[in-house]
């Protein structure tokens, strides 16, 4: 493969504007039976940036987005972009400190909000006295609420004729704050150039060969890079469709790709299972698809997936702050495998004293791209993270990997201590923080368990104060009102004595050797029910 340059002054609303020139009347993307086109796409982003722009956002602003899957945040992206203002898309689960310290760490001056996340946001806002203004997405029409902050109602400020004083933006120009799970401390928000996005979509584009025949079937939410990166941009960028739903349903999976004749599905690991737990029918390979693009296939499931739905499946390795450097393609594959590193992508193992290992030897993955502005700029308002990140001029991943004879590379383990559930990246410090904040613990430690859907559940070993009173149960209804639900222990175990080493760090690696022991409380099995 080959990047030709990009000119300085390309963006994500200029690929947009391209593809309306060409063919702007063509059905672009379809939500819940709605269709849009390019023009729509383009038309309706003008109005948001004029809507936003008359409430003195301008280039560089930040504005928080808390939104489920749905058109209008298409149309804030694209309406962000083209103001050169800086989107910051918010985990609808996220509530309580790590909400503030998002909105906060961002400095988003302006959120716009789905009204059924309102009773999650107004208890934070006195926290975040940066933030001024907020836009309410009211779906039922009825009043937006009086909240302490000046409030506007969306459907209001788009109801315009898409005038706005227009601003150069560059390719190097931020478009995007992304938060990580924050492996070792607090989330960070990593800084997006217009031109990663661009780029992310070439190599996806390229990879899975992509054409104006395709229709590719979206189920992730756009709060994560995945959805706006690996399907909305090379979609985009190839002409392609793209289908956007609310979320995954295995009910829904198979009808919905078959209605909009999908060719292709981007998945995360744990989906996998839940498509082969239904029962085997004759036809199941009487499908459009002919790609599923994702990462965490089970090496055992690989065969059965491919073979019993008639797919090719591919696979990678990405960080939202790289992209994607190793991919399986179209036509350079290897099962089970992460696939070769990318056009314009430098990569090498090293132990930790920073030397290149060989073939067969797991090292830390280190990488950087030659093409310009393809990779986060840095960790906003965290500059010692950033140069922490960037050690000897190489991004550190902080993953161990090992590379075969042949060049390609298979994930080994994390190095840093986070844990992933359900498609969704978790800090262990920030179950850790609230865990810690209950009066009746003394210590804790999250670790990751492997569970049935082949990714991590959440166990947390505690230690309690003296005269414990605290159970199990309530532990977690204390945790429900103050994390989002994914990041809620399954497992509890309360202990005399958390191991340590001699400087009292706690050996979280033990405690992932022992596993789930005989006096580990399962919420599962003791029917404890968990709130979204």
């Amino acid at each position: 493969m080959t990047f030709e340059n990009l000119s300085h002054k390309m963006n994500i609303h200029g690929a947009l504007k391209e593809k309306v020139k060409k063919c702007g009347s063509q059905d672009f993307f379809y939500f819940q039976d709605q269709s849009f086109t390019y023009s729509d796409l383009d038309r309706e982003s003008d109005k948001v940036a004029k809507g936003l722009q008359s409430l003195g956002i301008r280039k560089g602003d930040k504005v928080a987005i808390i939104m489920d899957n749905r058109p209008e945040f298409l149309f804030l992206w694209f309406g962000l972009s083209k103001l050169g203002a800086i989107e910051v898309p918010i985990n609808t689960a996220h509530k309580g400190d790590l909400l503030v310290h998002m909105i906060d760490t961002a400095q988003c001056c302006l959120m716009v909000v789905e009204s059924s996340y309102l009773d999650r946001v107004v208890p934070v806002l006195k926290d975040v006295p940066g933030m001024e203004k907020i836009v309410v997405l009211n779906d039922d029409n009825t009043l937006v609420p009086h909240l302490n902050k000046t409030t506007f109602d969306y459907h209001t400020e788009i109801e315009n004729d898409g005038v706005f004083q227009k601003t150069e933006v560059l390719l190097s120009d931020p478009f995007a704050i992304i938060f990580t799970s924050g492996t070792t401390g607090p989330s960070k928000g990593s800084l997006m150039p217009q031109n990663y996005a661009l780029f992310m979509g070439k190599v996806c584009m390229e990879c899975c060969e992509y054409t104006e025949d395709d229709c590719l079937y979206n189920t992730l939410p756009l709060f994560h890079g995945n959805a706006q990166f690996l399907s909305t941009m090379p979609a985009l960028m190839s002409g392609a469709k793209m289908v956007i739903s609310p979320r995954f349903s295995a009910s829904r999976f198979w009808p919905d790709v078959k209605k909009y004749g999908c060719t292709e599905f981007n998945y995360i690991g744990g989906i996998l299972p839940i498509l082969l737990k239904a029962d085997p029918k004759p036809d199941d390979a009487d499908n459009p698809l002919r790609i599923m693009f994702g990462g965490g296939c089970p090496p055992d499931l690989f065969d059965a997936v491919e073979n019993r739905f008639g797919v090719t499946l591919l696979e990678g390795y990405g960080m939202s702050e790289i992209g994607l450097p190793l991919l399986n393609t179209m036509k350079s594959r290897k099962k089970g495998t992460c696939g070769k590193p990318v056009y314009g992508c430098q990569v090498k193992l090293v132990d930790d004293f920073g030397i290149e290992v060989t073939p067969g030897i797991p090292g830390e993955l280190l990488l950087r791209n030659k093409e310009p502005f393809t990779m986060l700029l840095g960790y906003y308002n965290m500059p010692e993270k950033t140069v922490e990140a960037w050690k000897d001029l190489w991004f550190n991943t902080g993953d161990y990997l090992v590379a075969d004879q042949d060049g390609f590379f298979n994930f080994v383990d994390r190095k840093k201590d986070a844990l992933r559930r359900r498609g969704e990246n978790i800090s262990s410090h920030e179950v850790e923080k609230v865990i810690n904040s209950n009066p009746a613990v003394l210590e804790s430690a999250a670790i990751g368990v492997k569970s049935e859907m082949t990714e991590d559940e959440v166990l947390v070993c505690i230690k309690l104060k003296n005269n414990p009173s605290l159970t199990p149960d309530s532990l977690l209804d204390y945790c429900q009102k103050r994390m989002a639900y994914f990041m809620v222990p399954r497992f509890v175990r309360i202990m005399d004595e958390l191991p340590k080493t001699k400087t009292q760090k706690i050996l979280k690696a033990r405690l992932r050797d022992e596993g789930i022991t005989q006096d580990t409380w399962d919420r599962e099995k003791q029917n404890y029910e968990l709130k979204r």
